[in-house]
């Protein structure tokens, strides 16, 4: 498979490396500044950027046909308009907040809980979310999923960010050298708590679940999740 690396920081690097390993090609890359390559001879994208490049990319992609699998996160406001884009140009997108196979298991059994705790509103919710000092946008896509996941169950109508508010769900975000993401959901009350915890150790769990898609999304059109991927139903 000819692989496109739109966004060649360490993810794009690790990905390289990892998608070499596999017999892949990467027959083209870029950063901001520069690129090597032409990404119209890929096969499929992986696009790991910044939430000010990320819309722009997607839609060169979207124009040359080529499906794209993307992890830039802070630009989900924009998703609903990016999703009818790809669908009028009979494109594909393959869009995660994590490409952890560790995390998307995770929201199987977040959503699994939620739904159980449905009954017990004396159980007070929290999430809590610690990546490194480099990563851009608080609280992370990851912490939002999850906190998505939740709201049906819960009498509560968004998320709120480092205080608790009567109608949100507290998301904590913390930011610590070296930490490549740590996620975990509490449920407490006078009783007992509740939780359940995902920690990342390398970015290549991250990296390898993007590969993975890649080679999933690859000749597809449609817009589709590591749901579809992993057959998490």
């Amino acid at each position: 498979m000819k692989i496109a690396l739109i966004g060649y920081g360490k993810m794009g690097k690790t990905i390289e490396k990892l998608a070499i390993a596999k017999g892949h090609k990467i027959v083209y890359k870029s950063t901001k500044h520069w690129n090597e390559g032409k990404l119209e001879d890929a096969d499929v994208a992986i696009e790991f950027t910044t939430p000010n490049a990320v819309i722009p990319n997607l839609i060169k992609c979207f124009e040359l046909g080529l499906p794209v699998v993307c992890g830039t996160t802070g630009w989900i406001e924009s998703y609903e308009d990016i999703v009818a884009e790809c669908k009028q140009k009979k494109a594909a997108l393959l869009y995660a907040s994590n490409f952890s196979l560790g995390v998307n298991i995770f929201f199987h059994f977040n959503k699994i809980l939620a739904k159980a705790m449905e009954g017990f509103p004396e159980y007070g919710i929290r999430i809590d979310e610690i990546h490194h000092t480099e990563k851009l946008d608080a609280p992370s896509g990851t912490a939002i999923s999850i906190a998505k996941d939740i709201l049906p169950f819960r009498e509560k109508t968004t998320w709120s960010l480092d205080e608790e508010e009567k109608d949100s769900i507290p998301i904590y975000a913390y930011r610590e050298p070296g930490v490549k993401g740590t996620q975990t959901v509490t449920y407490q009350a006078k009783i007992d708590t509740l939780s359940i915890k995902h920690e990342a150790h390398s970015r290549d769990g991250f990296a390898m679940g993007a590969i993975l898609a890649a080679e999933w999304l690859k000749d597809k059109t449609g817009v589709y999740t590591m749901n579809d991927v992993l057959q998490l139903k």
